[in-house]
């Protein structure tokens, strides 16, 4: 499993590279946000929670139900949007900022 950054929604604040813990994030010669080996990435979703703006892709394999589908986030001052996407389906799951360290 991996991540894609979409170069034309990251606005280059660094909350995903500061998140990995693997520190497998950094910012490419356009201060984009950027992975140099995807293949590394533990697949723990914290730069995705991190980012406001949906410019991260985690994708979901088929071994994990997934097919080919993906999640991203979006922010609002309260809540955290994790939105789904498998073939056609979008699915949109709400979680308070507040409680969002709980799960």
């Amino acid at each position: 499993m991996s991540i894609k950054i979409l170069q034309h929604k990251c606005i280059s604040c660094g909350k995903c590279k500061d998140a990995c813990p693997g520190n497998l994030l950094g910012f490419n010669e356009n201060e984009k946000a950027a992975i140099q080996h995807p293949k590394d990435c533990w697949g723990c979703t914290a730069c995705v929670k991190e980012c406001n703006v949906g410019a991260i892709r985690y994708y979901l394999g088929s071994d994990i139900g997934g097919n080919g589908g993906y999640l991203f986030t979006t922010q609002t001052d309260e809540y955290i949007n994790w939105h789904i996407v498998t073939k056609g389906d979008k699915k949109l799951i709400k979680i308070l900022k507040i409680e969002s360290n709980e799960y």
